[in-house]
């Protein structure tokens, strides 16, 4: 039997916690319930799950501080969750590392069918990608992939190869990557790829993408033959620079 996945659910308000459990529970997964941001940082060393749901506004500190303190360590997806009416900077959120966010109140069919489809896409950590360290080259992959000059992007893993070694990034990074690059010198407006990478929830919130450009430059450093490309006024593009 499959082990389950484990949920770290951080959020003060004990009955909405107690309710996302139980919704989570009978979808087979294994949940722990904290009530605190000190506290959150200590159980997810302690419990290592495999997602969190994170809320936003924590006694102590808060959800903000908490999603930077476990990124310093470990990619694992975080979804931060905010009440209708409160202050919430999705983009500081974003830029902090979390993968999604939610706002209460919220259906629970939502909660568990976002809950499932982070979690299949990180499921990128499960297949063998060791050799990808060593031997990054396009023969040696399997399924669908992208390539390039020092950068293999593999969809089938999620496994991202840079300059021979494996890079780890949030499901939205990597979807936005291996789009761009599947359509090189393509020109994609901020509206575009919004609706393809985020769906129709996220329109009109074209912060999104510029944040999630600027995480992937900080990790893909322009190469002399490739680079992600800004076309000033319309949007980006994974520009092959020998086809100029």
């Amino acid at each position: 039997m499959a082990e389950k996945a484990k949920i770290l659910i951080v959020d003060d308000d004990n009955n909405i916690a107690e309710l996302i459990a139980l919704y989570l529970t009978k979808e087979c997964y294994d949940t722990r319930i904290v009530g605190d941001g000190e506290e959150a940082v200590k159980q997810f060393a302690e419990y290592d799950p495999n997602l969190v749901l994170l809320d936003l506004m924590l006694p102590g500190i808060d959800g903000y501080e908490v999603c930077r303190q476990i990124r310093k360590t470990s990619d694992t997806p975080i979804i931060m969750l905010s009440a209708k009416g409160e202050i919430f900077d999705k983009v500081l959120g974003l830029e902090l590392g979390a993968d999604d966010y939610m706002m209460k109140p919220f259906d629970s069919k939502e909660l568990v069918a976002r809950v499932k489809a982070v979690l299949r896409r990180m499921r990128q950590d499960n297949p063998p990608t060791e050799n990808l360290r060593e031997s990054p080259h396009p023969s040696d992959q399997q399924g669908e992939y992208v390539a390039y000059t020092d950068l293999v992007i593999n969809q089938t893993n999620y496994a991202v190869t840079y300059m021979g070694h494996k890079l780890e990034m949030p499901p939205k990074e990597f979807e936005l990557l291996f789009y761009l690059a599947s359509h090189p010198n393509q020109v994609f407006t901020r509206e575009q790829l919004l609706d393809r990478i985020w769906g129709y929830e996220y329109v009109g919130d074209t912060r999104t993408v510029d944040v999630h450009i600027k995480r992937l430059r900080e990790k893909l450093h322009d190469h002399e033959e490739w680079r992600l490309g800004t076309v000033w006024g319309i949007g980006y593009k994974f520009e092959l620079r020998n086809q100029l």
